[in-house]
């Protein structure tokens, strides 16, 4: 009996030190597990949410007048200093310059008196013309009034009157060119003389104002010598301002007329809404500040409310929107990535990311619309690196 006891007793202490081993291994095992697994991939995630979005192109702009006109000298001659300033009010017809036509030399004196005489020799010659072909027409309109008396009598035949009705139309005709031709000869007279009458009187010549605006700019304030044609002053309307976006011509053919522009960092506290009033049909070349040659176009936006403190050439910047909704399940924009012709984003579930396939709507700046594969509340990775793999373990980054 003793003997079964103690061969029991031995039996358990073997036992018990076998699971004591097994237990040890097991630990061991489990230790060398959790030592030799990778390590959770530190990410940076976003949840999926619900609200508006806007697929906007922006760009920077100007604002410019609609009219801008720039007067300029009507002579060539000496300038008068110009006492308008910048700024100031000016109506259509209000003399803004006046220039002072050079004197002419005893040579160009000459040669502008026998211009004169000239024309007046051409002039003497048109009246004359024209009197003689009045002359021409009074007897052929007796004569033809005379012949359809005798054709009615049946003294003269049909082809007699008809030769002298055809010859008072023609005469008629030619009195009409004769005439014409005198008021030509008559406004070149004018005109030479008008050239030494101006000359020798010394009167100046004035630049008008177009239209009723502003002046908003002086290229010539001093008295000096100055070209015809030379730019005086420019004119312009503060109430006709728009602004001008020069878009990329891949992005302009998306812009329509009467697209939604926000005009921002204008300098005031708030942006100014707008309107896309029209695309310019032909694109301009323009070098980009890296030294590539791209194709723009120039899309002009009408604000729908203007600003006394925007001004001409001013910088702005638009925001124009092609597209939105108000109500839409997004996603960042960065968290998205093409497989092929599909979207694909990882997706966090119980501490792993899942990679989701997903269609995709209304794509915008930052966000892009998610019309299935992923629900509201879920968590996505931003930036998935190409460690990221499908059930990696991820943990996020702090």
């Amino acid at each position: 009996m003793k003997r079964t006891i103690k061969i029991l007793a031995e039996t358990r202490r073997k036992a018990q030190k076998g699971l004591l081993a097994a237990v040890a291994a097991l630990l061991a095992l489990l230790g060398l597990y959790f030592a030799l697994r990778p390590a959770p991939l530190p990410v940076d995630t976003a949840p999926v949410l619900t609200g508006p979005l806007r697929v906007t192109i922006e760009q920077e702009g100007a604002a410019r007048l609609r009219d801008r006109f720039i007067v300029a000298a009507p002579v060539a001659g000496r300038l008068e200093r110009i006492t308008a300033e910048v700024g100031d009010s000016v109506r259509r017809g209000m003399t803004l310059a006046s220039v002072l036509p050079p004197a002419l030399d005893a040579r160009q004196y000459r040669a502008a008196d026998f211009s004169a005489k000239a024309a007046l020799a051409l002039l003497d010659e048109a009246e004359a013309r024209r009197n003689r072909v009045g002359l021409d027409l009074a007897q052929a309109g007796l004569r033809a009034i005379r012949y359809r008396r005798l054709y009615r009598e049946g003294v003269v035949s049909r082809e007699a009157f008809e030769l002298a009705r055809n010859d008072s139309a023609m005469l008629q005709k030619e009195l009409l060119t004769a005439t014409a031709a005198l008021e030509a000869a008559r406004f070149r007279y004018g005109s030479e003389r008008a050239a030494i009458d101006r000359t020798l009187g010394r009167s100046p010549v004035h630049a008008l104002s177009p239209a009723d605006g502003r002046v908003l700019r002086i290229h010539e304030k001093s008295e000096r010598v100055v070209a015809a044609g030379t730019p005086l002053l420019d004119v312009g309307d503060p109430s006709t301002l728009e602004i001008v976006v020069d878009l990329l011509s891949s992005d302009a053919v998306k812009v329509s007329v009467g697209d939604s522009v926000e005009i921002r960092d204008w300098g005031g506290p708030a942006p100014l809404a707008g309107r896309v009033l029209r695309i310019e049909p032909a694109a301009f070349t323009k070098i980009s500040a890296l030294g590539v040659e791209e194709r723009r176009v120039n899309v002009i936006v009408a604000p729908e409310r203007l600003e006394s403190a925007l001004g001409d050439n001013f910088r702005v910047r638009a925001l124009i929107v092609l597209a939105g909704a108000d109500h839409v399940r997004k996603v960042p924009l960065s968290s998205l990535f093409r497989v092929g012709e599909a979207w694909h984003l990882f997706q966090v579930e119980d501490g792993r990311a899942r990679e989701k396939t997903v269609r995709v709507g209304l794509v915008g700046t930052r966000e892009a619309e998610v019309l299935s594969g992923i629900d509201d509340g879920a968590y996505v990775v931003l930036h998935p690196s190409a460690a990221l793999r499908d059930k990696v373990r991820v943990i996020e980054r702090k």
